[in-house]
């Protein structure tokens, strides 16, 4: 399977379920699943068997549609209010999720008037619209954030910002998918990512099945991979971006932006439209995630790694400060500072 092919989100052959990837499952195995009910997609997005800030909103876009199938008459906005209002509670940080249900919501109520089976049609028809944005989205991303690179590169990534986390291509893994199909000589280290290992499961599972020339490091590698020349860019995806720039994104990317200024290493932010929050101001008003202690302490190992009963701290998240952003990468091309007044500029 190529990286650039793997179709991570889709409704069922009647259109009664939202099929995923499990990516929880991954490398290891491929294999998908179908979900029908609220609580069954609040667990897929809680447990990341989906993740991904493009790709949680679609996900959620096509999840409303999927529930609205099974209101009645009396009942349809009220459980449509409830169960937008649960799915949103479920990632704080990631702003597509309740950007696209919200979209869903306000697409059904403005409906309101009409037979019931028109507004299912139309947030069937919307979720496919949300879809093929993104695809589009992303492929403007790729190319855009290619003519930042040089053949003979290699970036340094973080997380996994590729298909799995989007639709196609990806945000942060764009353009080295597109420079895999074009032929151009992009190599990659890619960090593994604490506590999660999306950068170790994922997103050195895509490079290989796309031809990237990639290299696996323990997050705490890229400061003497950088010092030793061994890195010419940062490339990372983002689940919320703020109004002047600062950047939320999978915990760790923070400290790869620092390290990368110290060195000389330009930090390029790639992100579609719909990931951006011109009502936050600046990245402190961004909620951040906390998740249980328990990925620090054993997620992944065969016995715990750590002392049974220790305090652990684990936010799903951190904030680049926009001074550490070389530039901005989205669909409508590459963002340079101030970002405060081209942001708005072009998305305001």
């Amino acid at each position: 399977m190529s990286g650039q092919t793997v179709k991570n989100i889709a409704l069922s052959s009647d259109g009664s379920a939202v099929r995923i990837i499990d990516q929880t499952l991954l490398p290891g195995r491929l294999e998908y699943i179908e979900l029908r009910d609220r609580e069954a997609m609040y667990e897929a997005i809680k447990s990341l068997r989906i993740r991904g800030a493009p790709a949680i909103g679609i996900f959620a876009a096509y999840g409303i549609y999927v529930l609205a199938q099974s209101y009645g008459r009396g009942e349809f906005f009220a459980r449509l209010d409830d169960d937008c209002g649960y799915l949103i509670s479920c990632r704080p940080t990631a702003v597509n999720l309740s950007r696209q249900v919200e979209r869903q919501r306000a697409l059904a109520h403005a409906m309101a008037g009409s037979p019931i089976a028109e507004i299912v049609q139309a947030l069937g028809r919307e979720a496919r619209a949300i879809h093929e944005e993104d695809v589009a989205m992303c492929r403007a991303i790729a190319e855009a954030g290619l003519g930042l690179l040089h053949p003979g590169d290699t970036v340094l990534t973080h997380c996994n910002a590729g298909p799995l986390a989007t639709s196609e291509y990806g945000t942060g893994l764009g353009p080295l998918l597109l420079a895999a199909e074009r032929g151009v000589d992009i190599r990659a280290y890619v960090d593994e990512t604490r506590p999660l290992l999306q950068g170790a499961r994922l997103t050195a599972w895509e490079l290989m099945n796309a031809g990237v020339d990639c290299t696996l490091i323990c997050d705490n590698m890229a400061a003497l991979a950088m010092r030793e020349g061994r890195v010419q860019a940062v490339l990372a995806g983002c689940d919320r971006m703020a109004a002047n720039g600062d950047a939320a994104n999978k915990i760790g990317t923070s400290g790869a932006a620092i390290i990368a200024k110290h060195y000389g290493v330009p930090v390029y932010i790639l992100l579609p439209s719909s990931t951006i929050d011109l009502d936050r101001p600046t990245g402190a008003g961004i909620p951040i995630e906390l998740r249980d202690g328990e990925e620090i302490r054993s997620l992944w190992y065969e016995k715990p790694m750590a002392p049974e009963g220790v305090k652990c701290w684990d936010p799903a998240f951190d904030v680049t400060d926009h001074d550490l952003i070389t530039a901005i990468v989205t669909e409508k091309g590459v963002i340079r500072p101030p970002y405060d007044v081209n942001l708005k500029k072009l998305f305001g």
